[in-house]
């Protein structure tokens, strides 16, 4: 298979188990109240996340989240030309996992319309709408004392998005000499997704993955949310989920190439800091170092490289 489809395929499908453990879980804790508190889905998120990484990044850098393809490459890891076709393949698996989660729980949603009145589509849809795509405050919980606004909402999201990029990067890096090794990486990152969630899914339910939202709320549109979906009862479904984002990634990745890379390789004895890449198993945010270096000189090679971001 040629290395580009074999990496996008690892996308596609890591961003499927991600997405499917994710909103289903969502799914579980709405229809059935089968979920205690939101620490125990920000955990199921976390290990789906971490079963998705380690599931598929020998197959692809494993970004599974378009803000952070968006970043390894504005750092210098991930070759420009290759950035579409992972947010298209991600987009794609998002949009699979919304269709496995509807077809799976549609019976199951349909009761629950059913037995609290609420017809699909209308306003008081957005309580099983809250299943696919994300909204802001969070429907599940919202005191009314408790209000978000768009700005608001924008700014968590940017934020989460900023903080999990630079953890990516900080957990990946070679000159980091607190970072996990190579095997335990997927855990803190999966750690950190669901930490993520714990603090900010109040406010809008914790998106910090564009494809993540615009996927299953694409598959729910069809499904006959409408404008429940798309835009959303309070609109700037886009701003929110995508634009913010991808500006907190792409934010991380400026403080990264420009702060944080130099300053560790000012404190480190290693004279250029690389990404820490394994011969046999692919570090997280970078391919194959073996497959990069045979691959150099041919249009077909896969995603990234391990040189230093300062370097380019």
């Amino acid at each position: 298979m040629n290395p580009v489809w074999a990496t996008c395929f690892g996308e596609f499908l890591g961003t499927l188990l991600l997405v499917f453990f994710g909103t289903a879980t969502v799914a579980v804790a709405v229809l059935f109240d089968a979920v205690s508190g939101l620490v125990q889905v920000a955990a199921v998120w976390g290990v789906g996340v971490t079963l998705a990484i380690y599931a598929t990044r020998h197959l692809s850098c494993a970004h599974l989240n378009p803000a952070v393809s968006l970043g390894m490459v504005l750092a210098g890891r991930m070759k420009p030309r290759l950035l579409l076709p992972y947010w298209g393949f991600q987009l794609a698996g998002a949009m699979a996992a919304g269709g496995l989660v509807l077809l799976i729980f549609h019976p199951a949603i349909a009761g629950y319309e059913a037995a609290h009145g609420i017809v699909r589509g209308s306003p008081a849809s957005v309580r099983t709408a809250m299943l696919f795509g994300e909204y802001f405050p969070n429907p599940g919980i919202h005191p009314p004392w408790f209000e978000v606004s768009m700005a608001t909402a924008m700014l968590v999201e940017g934020a989460g998005t900023f903080l999990l990029v630079t953890l990516i990067f900080l957990l990946t890096e070679g000159c980091n000499v607190g970072r996990p090794g190579d095997l335990l990486a997927p855990v803190f990152i999966g750690a950190t997704v669901g930490a993520l969630i714990a603090v900010s899914a109040p406010f809008t339910q914790t998106g910090i993955n564009p494809a993540r939202d615009l996927g299953p709320r694409i598959v729910s549109y069809l499904a006959g949310w409408d404008a429940v979906a798309i835009p959303g009862p309070r609109g700037g479904f886009f701003s929110v989920y995508i634009l913010a984002p991808l500006l907190g990634g792409a934010t991380a990745a400026a403080c990264f190439r420009c702060v944080l890379a130099p300053a560790m390789a000012a404190k480190s004895s290693v004279p250029s800091c690389t990404c820490a890449a394994d011969a046999e198993l692919p570090q997280l945010g970078n391919s194959d170092a073996a497959m990069e270096t045979m691959a150099a000189d041919d249009d077909a090679s896969p995603c990234c490289s391990c040189t230093d971001p300062t370097d380019r």
